[in-house]
């Protein structure tokens, strides 16, 4: 497909790792996720987290209201619900999760990694050993957020570091474990990735495709920009887009859209997460036409994910046009406003309403 491409029609994609929230954050947000994605792989990372295949099914019927809330068709957008592994988590649990029908992952947060991850788990291998047998038995992936939490390790080092500390021996412990490596922001995760034996994937974001570090400092702090793994140098820029981009089907799409209220990221103690939700087919077209490279956003939206997944491609369609997309300076989210990631800026694709 040429870089002259005006018009670009795909199945209709998924996002495999993308934050609702709840209440009235999700009744605001959900509708940007159903007009794009038929599925979603949900983040269990609530307060108090989502730790039981029973929470998960409460969390999926208040999903399902605010969809119907928000005019999307029944059947139009399907929540794929996961749980949050913590040092307790129970064999059981993952053997009722995966007879649920509803739940297709187990969520790694080391404790302390991000937005609400303070329940995350300690010590993997030494505390969670007999429910990754179970998740390995079960054909239950664990997606992992690729991040040490040692405070001794330089922020932008964190994922190179947990290839090592944890990813390896893990592989080696349980070499059946699916294990989906989300948001990867480095080319040290596209090298292990790429190169793992066995049952590995990867989610990579929009906003790591299209963005270095220098645009959380263009001019002064800009919050919005901020998220956990944080954005990397541009040589890790430039192996991401080359990796979503490759065809290789470990690699698929996971927006990490994570809405904040406007005042909670323009705050002393800013919250980490960049809201794309809105936007994100628009963001990956605009990441992809950069290097010329279209024709490779199916199988990176598409197919690659439900490949890995085990589930069906979907059956409809979405279609792209090459025009300008004002991106809206904020949007209203419950009680407060969003701020969409490169909010007032333009884009050279829209996504064509039915």
């Amino acid at each position: 497909m040429s870089s002259a491409t005006n018009s670009l029609t795909l199945i209709r994609p998924d996002d495999w790792h993308l934050h609702l929230r709840d209440a009235a954050v999700l009744a605001a947000v959900v509708g940007d996720s159903a007009r794009q994605f038929a599925r979603a792989i949900i983040m269990p990372n609530l307060k108090p987290p989502v730790v039981s295949t029973a929470l998960a099914a409460a969390y999926r019927d208040r999903i399902m209201a605010a969809l119907a809330g928000a005019g999307v068709p029944e059947g139009a957008f399907t929540p794929l619900m996961t749980l949050y592994l913590t040092d307790n988590t129970e064999p059981a649990e993952i053997i009722r999760a995966a007879q649920s029908g509803f739940v297709h992952g187990v969520k790694l947060y080391p404790a302390g990694a991000t937005t609400n991850s303070d329940a995350g788990v300690t010590d993997l291998l030494g505390r969670c050993a007999k429910v990754l047998e179970a998740m390995e038995k079960q054909g239950m992936p664990l997606l992992v957020h690729g991040e040490v939490t040692d405070p001794s390790i330089d922020l932008f080092d964190r994922e190179a570091v947990f290839i090592d500390r944890v990813m390896i021996p893990l592989r080696r412990s349980y070499p059946n474990l699916k294990v989906v490596f989300e948001h990867l922001t480095t080319k040290n995760g596209v090298d292990y990735v790429r190169d793992a034996e066995g049952p590995v994937g990867a989610t990579i974001t929009a906003h790591h495709l299209l963005y270095n570090r220098n645009a959380i400092f263009q001019g002064g702090i800009r919050p919005h920009w901020y998220c956990l793994p944080v954005l990397k140098r541009e040589t890790h820029r430039v192996a991401l887009l080359e990796a979503a981009t490759s065809g290789n089907a470990r690699y698929f799409l996971g927006t990490d859209s994570a809405p904040h209220p406007r005042g909670l990221k323009e705050h002393a103690c800013g919250c980490a997460g960049c809201y794309t939700a809105l936007h994100a087919m628009e963001l990956y077209a605009t990441a992809f036409d950069s290097v010329g490279k279209l024709d490779a956003l199916e199988g990176f939206a598409s197919r690659n994910g439900p490949a890995f997944y085990g589930l069906p491609l979907n059956q409809g369609t979405i279609t792209l046009q090459r025009s300008a997309y004002k991106i809206p300076e904020e949007l209203p989210l419950g009680d407060s406003t969003v701020v969409p990631l490169a909010a007032g800026e333009s884009l050279g694709w829209s996504l064509q309403e039915d």
